[in-house]
């Protein structure tokens, strides 16, 4: 048997409804389907109660798995996440442009069509300089987003040891009010 029981910050709006948590601050909102029918979710006052009855393994880390990605949603939306990135480049210098819900990355390599890496939605991408800066409420969605402009500057058969350009995660970090 597991239960684990997570506290609910005051401006902190929390809605329970068949398998879907909703959390809502301000106009910031994260909905996340989190169902199993060994794996109850409950809120009570300012409390929310993950629990399981069963004494499985697999049973008790899915419910500690919804517990973490339930206090990570709360983490989203008072704080947001933060993670920062660095151009590097030895010969051609790379160009950024955020263009919608892609960022371009030109003269990779002295590459003549751009690269394209996807911006999950809501997402914010800040280009000051050689840094990169991503911001967002939703833990997955901005870790999603470094990841893609990570693999978009994959450098493929060519000795990576010599040709280490490209767009790196320098930290990872929890970010100011989103």
């Amino acid at each position: 048997m597991y239960t684990k029981e997570i506290e609910i910050p005051d401006d902190v709006k929390i809605e329970i409804d068949r398998g879907s948590v909703k959390v809502a601050r301000g106009n910031t909102e994260i909905t996340r389907e989190l169902w199993h029918p060994a794996i109850t979710i409950t809120q009570h006052d300012n409390i929310i109660e993950v629990a399981t009855k069963k004494n499985q393994r697999n049973i008790q880390a899915l419910a500690k798995t919804f517990a973490s990605h339930i206090q990570n949603m709360i983490e989203g939306v008072t704080n947001g996440f933060e993670y920062r990135m660095k151009v590097v480049y030895s010969h051609f210098p790379i160009q950024l442009k955020v263009e919608k819900d892609h960022l371009l990355i030109e003269n990779f390599l002295g590459e003549r069509s751009p690269r394209k890496a996807k911006i999950m939605e809501g997402v914010t991408v800040k280009i000051s300089g050689t840094d990169l800066i991503i911001t967002g409420a939703n833990k997955e969605a901005v870790g999603q987003t470094a990841a893609n402009i990570e693999q978009a500057t994959r450098i493929k058969r060519r000795d990576q040891r010599v040709f280490q350009d490209g767009v790196y995660i320098v930290s990872k970090a929890k970010g100011e009010a989103a």
